[in-house]
């Protein structure tokens, strides 16, 4: 990479910072699309993989409900495991176009969902039922594309939580995916040593954009800010699809 690229790679992680800070949205759903349009897939997930834990460490100490939501959710974060071991190699299987394509998706699944907040509604026998097959298929879209929230978004937006639940109960599934993304995408050889390096060194850009995204937070209108954010990434989603 030059260094007009890794300009443009900071520049991104540092926005995608402004942006959780200021919204609360998923900091690699925001970081992906612009890195990808940088430095392509495989390198934008292992940039990615470090800042994105850093971001949301702080969550699971403050949005309080821990254990009951690890002891509630547990079927579904273990069943993680092996679809990302699956998506992984999928990843090094697959022409990269399909992974970029999917990515976009996802990209744009996320923002519809998000923007418009449509009542589902799954009933209780359903939650335990639902936990693995949503785990694993978690799994490989986060080992494929290196994006954790679908179909994991729309499950937990069924299931009716209050928002500190529902916060920790993505958060905690963010969390144990990213560790394992990380370990599988060093086994694969996509993270290397010198990307492992620049990706906990894109914590300080993550960090200061997230600090500044919080002040932010006092002094815009939040919601409208939100939606400019969501839009603008449909938008990259979309371009996502069409330039792979």
């Amino acid at each position: 990479m030059d260094w007009s690229l890794l300009a443009l790679a900071g520049a991104g992680l540092f926005l995608a910072g402004i942006v959780k800070g200021a919204t609360g949205l998923g900091y690699a759903s925001c970081a992906l699309p612009f890195l990808v349009s940088a430095i392509g897939l495989k390198p934008a997930m292992a940039l990615v993989i470090i800042p994105a834990m850093a971001t949301n460490v702080s969550v699971a100490f403050t949005a309080g409900h821990f254990t009951e939501t690890a002891r509630r959710f547990s079927r579904l974060y273990v069943a993680m495991l092996p679809g990302i071991a699956v998506g992984i190699c999928l990843l090094v299987w697959i022409a990269q176009s399909i992974a970029v394509r999917t990515l976009g998706i996802i990209i744009i699944g996320y923002v519809l969902m998000t923007l418009y907040r449509p009542h589902l509604l799954l009933p209780k026998t359903y939650e335990h039922a639902l936990q693995v097959p949503t785990g694993f298929a978690n799994g490989v879209l986060t080992g494929l594309t290196g994006s954790q929230v679908m179909p994991l978004f729309p499950y937990m937006m069924a299931l009716d939580l209050d928002p500190n639940r529902m916060v920790q109960a993505i958060n905690l599934a963010v969390m144990l995916a990213s560790v394992c993304l990380a370990a599988g995408l060093f086994s694969a050889g996509v993270l290397t040593p010198e990307l492992a390096v620049a990706s906990l060194l894109a914590v300080i850009p993550a960090l200061i954009g997230v600090e500044f995204g919080n002040r932010m937070r006092a002094h815009i209108p939040a919601a409208q800010f939100r939606s400019v954010v969501l839009y603008v990434l449909l938008g990259t989603g979309v371009l996502l699809l069409i330039r792979s």
